[in-house]
């Protein structure tokens, strides 16, 4: 794993700077040695003499040697050209102590790989590439340490883009915070595609949706097809709730990006997009596509989605589907919350609202009452809530309070919280409501003056203006 560390590194840092063994590289010798070893012949070292004894006193080019080598892992030889190259510049040639440090990475030396990049530094104080490799394998000891060898390259040369590879190293050192400051430095305008999008990430990473979104378009005005500005500029428009844009992104991220490649993250965006949209059918196609995806492979992520899916069709009023679906998710996710079984509950009742017969309204009710008992049985903390709500869910059973379903959680209720000695608003209201209803079943329906009297007294503690509970005490 680390060799493949030191190789990203490596590859992250190719395009900072121009190399260079690149602008000398072209040579008719540089162009053999490449044919002889990519051919891998058995007598490689006899091959090679004559290279060697020709340009044993051309530094940059046994430094191309040894890159060859380098390029197909051949270290041993890669090592031994960057020495022949020291040695034909008397210790003054900054590429062949970079090309040791590459050696080094390779190696998963990261120590020793910043030992020869802090030497190209020493030796060629303003060429970059040796402090962004330097930075880079450093960056995991200390990413201040390496922060301060790019100052000092800024230093030596401030007409390079060094804030924008400073906000990369805190970037990939995970300090959002330090990689947006030094991001904000920098000059868009010089930064690589790289760099603006992580830039336009991290924006996004720390929720500052409307500069992430600036970003991202600044970046697609010079590359259009860019996949990763497309991305932001779709994530970062929908969570600005900007969907008919949002969706225009996304459309060019689907169809019209270069080696665009997708995720349940992308379709799970697209789905949010088009539920802001109320394109509803389209969300739900999307989250589907999200739920078949590779990447989609842990609980955490299939529940989100599945919570998503259940809330398209919710928004359709398609309770049946928004209720199987928010099941899934209850049996998906690692553990159900409180808030979570209760939107269950209230889906049920959304459901029984919507039903046509008496038969199917009265299904779905009862779905509700046990959802709420439920409730209670997993979470004690959450008794006086779902009291309430089986009270509520069973009056609407009973509307006339014939039957008294609601009767027994109203009592409940007042036991839970009735002798309490400070009661807030919501305590109040619930049993305003219970009493009122205890009243109504005892005065009304079962002519029991006394009980009656007994909640209406409760009733005036509470709310003293109540006129229900005043009559009730004045009845004879």
């Amino acid at each position: 794993m680390k060799t493949i560390k030191y190789l990203f590194i490596a590859a992250l840092t190719a395009g900072y700077s121009a190399n260079a063994l690149a602008q000398t590289g072209t040579t008719a010798d540089i162009d053999a040695v490449k044919k002889i070893i990519s051919s891998k012949p058995a007598d490689l070292d006899k091959q090679m003499k004559p290279f060697y004894k020709a340009n044993k006193k051309n530094a940059i080019n046994l430094v191309a040697f040894g890159r060859e080598f380098y390029a197909v892992k051949d270290t041993a030889n890669a090592k031994t050209y960057a020495s022949y190259a020291l040695a034909a510049s008397k210790n003054q040639c900054a590429p062949a102590f970079i090309l040791l440090g590459d050696i080094a990475a390779m190696g998963d030396d990261g120590g020793q790989a910043a030992v020869q990049y802090e030497q190209a530094i020493y030796v060629d104080p303003k060429s970059p590439e040796a402090y962004y490799k330097y930075a880079n394998v450093y960056r995991k000891i200390s990413p201040r340490g390496a922060v301060s060898k790019l100052e000092e390259l800024k230093e030596q040369r401030p007409d390079l883009p060094v804030d924008a590879m400073i906000g990369r190293i805190y970037y990939m050192s995970n300090d959002f915070d330090a990689a947006l400051r030094a991001y904000d430095k920098g000059d868009k305008e010089k930064m690589e595609d790289r760099d603006l999008s992580d830039y336009a990430m991290t924006a996004f990473f720390k929720q500052k949706y409307d500069k992430s979104f600036e970003i991202a378009k600044f970046g697609l005005r010079k590359r259009p097809r860019h996949a990763a500005f497309n991305r932001l500029a779709f994530f970062n428009g929908t969570e600005l709730k900007k969907y008919d844009e949002a969706l225009g992104y996304a459309d060019a991220l689907f169809h019209k990006s270069d080696s665009a490649k997708f995720s349940y993250y992308d379709y799970t965006y697209y789905g949010n997009a088009l539920s802001g949209a109320k394109q509803f059918d389209k969300a739900i196609e999307m989250y589907n596509k999200a739920l078949q995806q590779d990447d989609m492979d842990n609980k955490a992520k299939r529940a989100g989605v599945i919570k998503q899916l259940s809330d398209a069709y919710k928004a359709q009023e398609d309770f049946p589907n928004a209720i199987k679906n928010y099941q899934e998710y209850l049996n998906t996710v690692e553990k159900a919350s409180a808030n979570d079984i209760a939107a269950l509950a209230q889906l049920h009742l959304q459901n029984a609202n919507k039903k046509q017969t008496k038969e199917e309204q009265t299904e779905s009710f009862m779905q509700a009452d046990k959802t709420y008992q439920d409730l209670e049985t997993k979470f004690q903390d959450a008794a006086e809530y779902a009291t309430f709500m089986r009270a509520r869910v069973n009056s609407y059973m009973d509307p006339d309070q014939k039957k008294g379903l609601a009767k027994p959680f109203y009592e409940k209720l007042d036991q839970l919280i009735g002798d309490k000695e400070n009661k807030d608003a919501t305590d109040k209201a619930r049993l305003t409501e219970s009493y009122r209803y205890l009243i109504s079943y005892y005065f009304v329906l079962h002519d029991n003056k006394e009980t009656a009297k007994q909640y209406a007294q409760k009733l005036l503690l509470i709310d003293p203006d109540n006129e229900i509970a005043k009559q009730v005490m004045g009845a004879k």
